[in-house]
C-alpha cells in the first residue's frame, strides 16, 4: 500500500480501522487528554506521551529547548514497545490545536525512515463527529525490534540557526502566535522577541476554519511566496513541536522538509 499523502480523512480511517496492519496513535497532550483517553479514543488506538515518549526533556530548556528529541536508540525503544513495525501503516490523531502533538510524532516517524504515516485530518474531534468507532478498550502489545540508526530529515542547531539569522539566502519561519513573535506576549519562555530575520506565518493559518487542512495548492501558494527564492529553509516554534505542524502542511503542498531547529525560542531565548 503506498502512501501519497501526510494525511488521512476519517473516511478513510473508517475503511481500514479493522485492517490488522494498521496501528493508530493518540497522541493528545492538552489538559485531561490522558485522562480522556482512559475512558475513550478511537478504537484500537495506542496512547504515545508527548512529554515522555516523544521528547528527552532535561531539567534546563537552555540546551535542547522544552521538547528536545530524543536519542535514536531509545526512539527506537519506544516504537518497539508499542509493537510497531516499518511496514505497519500508522495513522496519528489528537484532540489539540490542529494536530501539533500528532505532527510531532508524524515527523518522528518519517526522519527514521517510516513510509507509511499519516496524520488524520481533523483529529479526534471530527472522528467522532463522524461516527468512527469510539470505546475504552486498550489494546495488548506484542513488543517488536524496531530498526533506527539515525535522524534523516534535516534538522539544524542554535549555531546553524545564528549564522542563518545573518545569511540573505536564507529563511527562518517562526510559527508562533504574532503575539509571541513581536515580543507583546510571551506566557511560556523567560524572555520574549524572536530570532533576528526570523519571518511569521501562525501555524494555525494552515487551517480553514472548520478545523481541516487547507488545500495542497492554497498551502502551496502560501509557503511559494513565503520561500521565493531562499536556498535554506528553517522552521521553528516555542519547543519544536508545533513547527512539525507546519512541515506537515508543506509536505502536503508536495514541497521540499525543511530543516527543523529542535530547540526553537525555548532554547534559543535563554542562550542568545
Amino acid at each position: 500500500m503506498k502512501i501519497d499523502s501526510p494525511l488521512i480523512s476519517v473516511e478513510e480511517l473508517a475503511r481500514i480501522i479493522d485492517d490488522k496492519n494498521t496501528f493508530i496513535f493518540d497522541a493528545s497532550n492538552a489538559n485531561g487528554s490522558k485522562e480522556r483517553y482512559q475512558k475513550e479514543h478511537i478504537q484500537g488506538a495506542i496512547h504515545v506521551n508527548l512529554e515522555t515518549e516523544l521528547s528527552a526533556i532535561e531539567k534546563n530548556p537552555k540546551f535542547g529547548g522544552r521538547h528536545p528529541l530524543p536519542k535514536p536508540n531509545i526512539f527506537a525503544k519506544v516504537l518497539s514497545k508499542k509493537g510497531l513495525k516499518p511496514e505497519h501503516l500508522v495513522v496519528i490523531y489528537d484532540d489539540n490545536n490542529g494536530g501539533i502533538a500528532a505532527a510531532r510524532f508524524w515527523w518522528m516517524l518519517k526522519a527514521v525512515g517510516h513510509q507509511k504515516v499519516q496524520v488524520l485530518n481533523g483529529g479526534y474531534e471530527k472522528a467522532k463527529s463522524f461516527k468512527i468507532s469510539i470505546d475504552d478498550s486498550i489494546v495488548a502489545l506484542n513488543e517488536t525490534n524496531y530498526p533506527i540508526s539515525d535522524w534523516k530529515l534535516p534538522i539544524i542547531d542554535i549555531d546553524g540557526v545564528e549564522l542563518a539569522s545573518k545569511n540573505e539566502n536564507a529563511l527562518i519561519i517562526d510559527v508562533r502566535h504574532p503575539e509571541r513573535y513581536a515580543g507583546n506576549n510571551e506566557p511560556i519562555d523567560i524572555k520574549a522577541g524572536h530570532i533576528p530575520s526570523a519571518v511569521n506565518f501562525y501555524y494555525f493559518d494552515n487551517m480553514t476554519e472548520d478545523g481541516f487542512f487547507k488545500t495542497p495548492d492554497e498551502l502551496k501558494e502560501i509557503y511559494q511566496n513565503l520561500i521565493k527564492n531562499k536556498e535554506e529553509i528553517i522552521l521553528h516554534c516555542g519547543s519544536g513541536v508545533t513547527a512539525c505542524h507546519t512541515i506537515l502542511a508543506m509536505n502536503y503542498a508536495e514541497l521540499p522538509f525543511p530543516k527543523l531547529y529542535v530547540g526553537s525560542w525555548s532554547e534559543w531565548s535563554r542562550r542568545k
